[in-house]
């Protein structure tokens, strides 16, 4: 169940202003709400890891059960829209932390309200403000269902326990109209059309020269501050191949991309865009890969892609600032 498992793909994976963390009082009530919620108690304020304090005499409810510990002032996360957060997950019977972005120090991507991610998500936290920490329990039902996770060591009966740190929510579109265009590119590269902001079409010209390299070409330069590494990279492409043959678009899936750039561990094709502005539209032309089929061998001439890349934005941590 591909949905279900969403959530630990980010570390294993693939907008509004912040708010900072609530007041002595704000945060007592909420704590106080929650707690008559069932709910456990979470240590901790909006942007750093979060302790939550179990009552082990305290049973799990039945039904999804959730409080917003601190509301923040950003723009409301929309049903469809891609949700940048970090967060917290454990298992609820024994406190086992199972998976966290805070360790990692870079905020994950997914698709909310869409059938992505566990249900239990999709219900809590589409229309949630920016700025936010949410405290959440899902049963099984609203989790991994019947098949659990033994990657993660959730068991079919486990009710699990997050936090979540609401950083910014994008909806369907690309980069900034305001780039510039970049005159006179090489008469060598993939004809790129369509206004800023919209859905590109992308067309190989027969004969052309597939890369040897990952190679970016910065076809609108934007504003923004250059790409970093070790951020969330807020992203809208078309891609294809060198034969003309769609290969993926997150035009036609509904909401941009978040994808890892420079983490740890996580060589991401998005790696080459180090340096690129925010705010730009971009080719990036990729050489030819190994595909699933071991058997199959690559044709540069038909398999190496043409992509092209409007850069929205660049997340840090939710204690650091929302990156335009």
């Amino acid at each position: 169940m591909r949905r279900r498992a969403a959530l630990l793909l980010t570390p294993l994976l693939l907008a509004g202003a912040l708010a900072g963390c609530g007041g002595g009082s704000a945060a007592s009530k909420a704590a106080d709400q929650a707690k008559s919620k069932g709910l456990p108690a979470v240590t901790g304020g909006y942007g750093t890891k979060p302790k939550v304090v179990l009552d082990k005499k305290a049973k799990a409810a039945k039904k999804t059960t959730s409080q917003v510990l601190v509301k923040g002032t950003g723009a409301k996360v929309g049903k469809g829209d891609l949700l940048v957060a970090d967060y917290l997950g454990e298992i609820y019977a024994t406190g086992k932390v199972f998976d966290n972005s805070y360790d990692r120090g870079q905020p994950a991507g997914f698709t909310i309200g869409a059938n992505k991610v566990i249900p239990g998500w999709d219900k809590t936290l589409v229309g949630v403000p920016a700025g936010s920490r949410v405290l959440m329990t899902v049963p099984p039902v609203d989790g991994y269902g019947a098949q659990g996770n033994t990657k993660a060591g959730i068991k079919p009966t486990d009710t699990l326990v997050f936090v979540v740190d609401v950083i910014a929510g994008y909806g369907k579109g690309g980069a900034a109209t305001s780039a510039t265009p970049v005159p006179a590119l090489p008469a060598t590269l993939p004809t790129v059309a369509g206004k800023l902001g919209e859905r590109p079409t992308i067309k190989v010209t027969k004969g052309l020269a597939p890369p040897k390299a990952p190679k970016v070409t910065v076809l609108a330069k934007g504003t923004g501050p250059a790409v970093v590494t070790n951020r969330l990279l807020v992203v809208a492409f078309e891609a294809v191949s060198w034969s003309n043959q769609a290969v993926g678009s997150t035009w036609t899936a509904g909401s941009p991309l978040g994808a890892p750039v420079g983490a740890k561990g996580q060589p991401s094709p998005f790696d080459p865009l180090v340096g690129v502005p925010a705010g730009s539209r971009v080719l990036l032309e990729l050489p030819a890969q190994q595909g699933a089929d071991p058997a199959k061998k690559p044709d540069p001439a038909k398999d190496s892609l043409a992509v092209v890349i409007d850069v929205i934005a660049q997340h840090g941590p939710a204690k650091g600032k929302a990156k335009p």
